[in-house]
């Protein structure tokens, strides 16, 4: 099945293909997004340089992102083109390509399980949304916060409909990133404890809906910053930027910074070696409350 409404690929149309067979006069391979129609990259359109070997070239089964020269739609032919693509292309390519595939198989997954033509379901909702936004991808996940928007007006059957919003709840839904640093705060001057606070308090002020920061004491003077969001590279800037708050509202009070652990996402490891450093503390903290108390009662 196709990705896109048009059964053929336009002139001058990058496209992702799969090499089926290697002759002298070039490749023949099948065109992924067109239901695996068959064209030809011929041996001039290969590559610039003169080849020696197709092999190094090009191999069977391999995918490729070629861009089209002719489209003879009555007889069939598409002739393609390797060589006039450039390293820009194929990254623009393979993005479109990854995500047309999302597209098809959720798609795919929503005919199957409601036993629906795809063709058809393609119809009323993937190829009017590739249409209005662009790509089908970004409307699916448009939809995720706003479903009226990208849905609304769309004939489809509710139960189909509502299928296709859970999948892609499930596919879609950005997966969140924990982000931590760790860092040392001390001040020996007058305002002591209350500067170490007043810094803190700045530093978790930064929070935003999008990257939430808590700071933890770990063991005075140790702290740890911690952002768990689905936007990993804002939150790693966010967290800068709040350390970098503590630190000038620290040193105006003459106390002193140290990081110790630079802003950066973490491993369900790392966070396993921080909750048990932390439950060291406090059992190693409980115990010299509880030699205190006995000495006391000596």
């Amino acid at each position: 099945m196709r990705f896109y409404a048009s059964k053929f690929p336009e002139v001058d149309e990058l496209v992702m293909v799969q090499v089926k067979q290697i002759q002298e006069m070039g490749a023949y391979v099948k065109l992924l997004e067109y239901d695996n129609i068959e064209g030809m990259i011929l041996l001039s359109e290969l590559s610039r340089r003169r080849i020696r070997s197709i092999q190094k070239l090009i191999r069977v089964g391999r995918n490729e992102v070629v861009v089209v020269m002719r489209v003879d739609k009555d007889k069939g032919y598409i002739d393609l083109s390797k060589r006039r693509v450039s390293a820009e292309d194929v990254v623009k390519c393979e993005e479109r390509y990854n995500k047309g595939k999302t597209v098809h198989s959720m798609m795919r997954h929503v005919a199957d399980k409601s036993g629906s033509d795809l063709e058809e379901l393609n119809n009323a909702i993937a190829w009017p949304l590739y249409a209005k936004f662009g790509h089908a991808y970004e409307a699916f996940k448009v939809s995720i916060g706003d479903p009226e928007s990208v849905f609304g007006g769309l004939e489809v059957n509710p139960d189909v409909l509502a299928d296709l919003k859970d999948h892609i709840a499930r596919r879609l839904t950005p997966q969140l990133v924990k982000v931590r640093s760790d860092f040392e705060l001390t001040c020996f001057s007058y305002a002591g404890i209350d500067a170490i606070r007043r810094a803190l308090r700045k530093g978790e002020a930064l929070t935003t809906s999008d990257v939430p920061i808590k700071i933890r004491l770990v063991a005075p003077p140790l702290y740890v910053i911690i952002s768990n969001s689905a936007d990993k590279t804002g939150a790693i800037a966010r967290l800068e930027k709040a350390l970098q708050v503590i630190e000038d509202s620290i040193t105006k009070e003459g106390g002193k910074i140290a990081v110790k652990l630079a802003p950066k996402a973490v491993s369900e490891s790392d966070d396993l070696e921080l909750s048990a450093l932390m439950d060291r503390v406090a059992r190693e903290n409980k115990e010299v409350s509880g030699d205190e108390d006995s000495e006391g009662e000596a």
